[in-house]
């Protein structure tokens, strides 16, 4: 093995023994042959690390943690391991067609200008076959169309990821320059996009050159479960944050045209106009409170401040009518409900306790059983 190649495959392992050898080997038979392999596992409780041993091949090495790091690992392997120019991210339960590396490695060798590659996707399901839930979050999400990095900052801020983790290449030398804070458990993929494309192009093959596994009963790392849904729901006010990069008034309105009606010519405040954006695209609460943030460092900053007023006419009074009108925690909604529920169950007391009440109750008892054979009769 050189011990510099090309590309080095990160490949993130955990808990997954009847797919591991089939993604190892997806990997081992592909066209372009100029690779390293690292397998990382994260404390399986299961055969995958046996397995993973099994093999026998030199561009192979392997790792495991001692505990489970929650996905961590794959930035240990990039950045203290990873030798390659590229970096190519596979997952233990996924497969890659054989020409997947070939065709990524020509693009980014004859593109200069784009920093990292994705391919579209095959959806299939736990047992391999195509995936037929047509109501599921992942049978469409990955059939997009290519953008240039402005479209796609647009389009990660007004609909979330649409890009498939285990389709990625991307150059090391870009990664450096990437935030990896720690606390991300599900959108940490979603949070290198978004600040790709602060770096530089991006680029999506049309070929489903991967095959993304949608596991039974949700158990993908992103499936649609209680805890997944909740921490979703601050990893994307964090990921939010990254549009604090935007670095010119010209880039803001690449990005967002319709920035142009809180722009003044005379006050370029780029993160008032993009507060303002976010508030108004009432998308969800990361976004208004993201926006109302921004307003709020405005608005505490002398300068920036007087200037909102001289020229934008944003003020304190302005400020405070906002975080009034946009209910993000709900409050109102909760409180409301409440007291509706309230107002049932006193309503559902009163009569339980009323004489007539508890006269008709052999009635309503007999008008139940005779719905009851009449819906039974309507079926035989």
């Amino acid at each position: 093995m050189k011990r510099n190649p090309k590309v080095s495959v990160i490949l993130t392992s955990y808990n997954h023994e009847h797919f591991i050898e089939d993604s190892i080997n997806s990997i081992l038979n592909q066209s372009f042959r100029d690779f390293e392999l690292i397998i990382w596992d994260d404390c399986s409780t299961d055969n995958s690390w046996e397995i993973i041993l099994s093999f026998d091949d030199p561009r192979i090495r392997s790792f495991r943690s001692e505990v489970n790091q929650c996905g961590e690992y794959q930035r240990q392997a990039i950045k203290n391991f990873a030798n390659g120019e590229f970096i190519a991210i596979h997952h233990s339960d996924d497969l890659w067609d054989s020409t997947k590396l070939e065709k990524q490695v020509d693009f980014l060798n004859n593109n200069p200008n784009y920093i990292a590659v994705f391919t579209k996707a095959k959806i299939i399901s736990e047992s391999g076959d195509n995936f037929t839930e047509k109501g599921h979050h992942y049978y469409n999400v990955f059939n997009q169309p290519n953008r240039n990095r402005y479209e796609w900052l647009r389009y990660f801020f007004y609909n979330g990821n649409a890009l498939c983790m285990p389709s990625v290449m991307f150059l090391k030398s870009v990664y450096k320059e990437i935030d990896e804070s720690y606390g991300l458990h599900q959108l940490p993929d979603f949070s290198m996009w978004v600040q790709f494309c602060f770096l530089g192009e991006i680029y999506l093959l049309e070929e489903e050159l991967v095959s993304f596994r949608v596991l039974d009963n949700e158990a993908n790392w992103s499936g649609d479960r209680p805890a997944t849904r909740i921490r979703i729901q601050f990893e994307l006010l964090k990921i939010l944050e990254h549009y604090r990069n935007i670095s010119t008034m010209n880039e803001l309105l690449l990005i967002f045209p319709e920035a142009k009606k809180f722009v003044n010519n005379n006050n370029a405040d780029i993160l008032y106009a993009l507060g303002m954006i976010a508030i108004e695209s009432e998308k969800d609460a990361q976004h208004t409170l993201f926006g109302l943030n921004l307003l709020y460092d405005a608005l505490n900053d002398p300068v920036r401040s007087r200037n909102l007023l001289i020229h934008q006419g944003f003020d304190k009074n302005k400020f405070i009518y906002l975080t009034a009108k946009y209910d993000f925690f709900s409050y109102e909604h909760i409180l409301n409900l409440n007291q509706t529920i309230q107002e049932k169950e006193q309503e559902i007391l009163y009569y339980s306790r009323s004489k007539s009440w508890r006269i008709t109750k052999p009635l309503r008892m007999m008008m139940s059983l005779v719905r009851k054979i009449t819906n039974r009769n309507r079926f035989l």
